[in-house]
């Protein structure tokens, strides 16, 4: 990365912090976020036990935002990791898993580059984030560099009608030749994960590793 190519990507990466850190305090006003419905609760329960190995097993939850999805998979006993770019939204994550008295690593980091030893992690789990970063077929790449063999990487993801988000077959094509197993499930069909009926496209790749 060049010099003014770097000092770019540095201005982008304080507004998008500055941005999260504004949104953190509401950003649980989304059912699908604060996941304080009971319903939307055990959906997202219910198929995560699905897409992720048994637990217990090391996971990632990358772009964590509030913690929320952390908190649930460290009380099905996972041991989690949670980074997020926001300082604030780590803050409102801690708070979560000690009110909670779980025990789950937040840590303030770029998810576009995260300085995490390699092959250390059974399952990664991002949530409406690989939309956002730029060179999404590169952050596949490192994503992929931290899971251990026969590791397990979930994208939900989808395109919103605002025009957001990235198509499901743009994310096939940049997913790492190295994940043989590919699970491909509609999310948008089910309004009990969202506290609604959405119309967009919504999805879930669980993808493995040789």
């Amino acid at each position: 990365m060049s010099k003014d190519s770097f000092e770019d990507y540095e201005m982008q990466l304080q507004a998008s912090r500055r941005y999260w850190n504004d949104e953190a305090p509401n950003f649980d006003d989304e059912p699908d976020h604060g996941l304080r419905d009971l319903i939307v609760y055990e959906a997202w329960v219910s198929l995560l036990k699905t897409w992720l190995p048994a637990a217990p097993s090391t996971l990632l939850d990358i772009g964590c935002g509030t913690g929320s999805l952390s908190v649930v998979l460290a009380g099905l006993g996972y041991e989690v990791t949670g980074v997020d770019l926001s300082p604030s939204m780590i803050t409102f994550a801690k708070a979560k898993a000690l009110t909670k008295g779980l025990d789950v690593e937040f840590t303030i980091m770029d998810a576009a580059f995260p300085g995490l030893a390699p092959r250390q992690f059974n399952a990664i789990i991002c949530r409406h984030l690989l939309w956002a970063l730029p060179q999404p077929d590169n952050v596949l790449q490192r994503w992929t560099r931290l899971l251990k063999q026969n590791g397990t990487l979930v994208l939900v993801e989808g395109f919103w009608e605002a025009g957001g988000g990235l198509h499901l077959d743009e994310v096939r094509k940049i997913l790492p030749s190295s994940f043989t197993g590919v699970t491909i499930e509609n999310l948008s069909d089910h309004p009990d994960l969202w506290g609604k009926h959405v119309p967009d496209e919504r999805y879930v790749i669980i993808a493995c590793l040789e």
